[in-house]
């Protein structure tokens, strides 16, 4: 048996393969072949074609579109909330004083 440190020199590591962030194409998972094209999006994420990368931008603008929408609803609920809270805080009794205990 070889120790550890031949077997990592010889390249048969005990550890995983770490696939390389270029191995493949981020949506179909095609294998990126060497001397091809490569269609980057967003800085770090590959894609085998064209119509690869345009379907995740089409995605993401899609999600993003949905996250403006949901932000938007939370945003109107909270002005409409807020106006009645103050109302209801108007309405509120306070009692100013000093409370001794014996």
């Amino acid at each position: 048996m070889k120790a550890a440190a031949e077997l990592y020199y010889t390249g048969c590591e005990d550890h995983h393969y770490q696939p390389h962030f270029l191995d493949a194409c981020t949506l179909c998972q095609r294998t990126l072949a060497h001397n091809h094209d490569i269609f980057m999006y967003r800085g770090d994420t590959p894609f085998c074609s064209q119509e690869c990368r345009q379907e995740q931008i089409e995605m993401d603008e899609a999600n993003e579109r949905k996250w403006k929408i949901a932000s938007s609803k939370r945003s109107s609920r909270t002005k409409t909330e807020t106006p009645t809270t103050k109302e209801s805080d108007a309405n509120k009794a306070v009692r100013n004083g000093t409370v001794a205990v014996a």
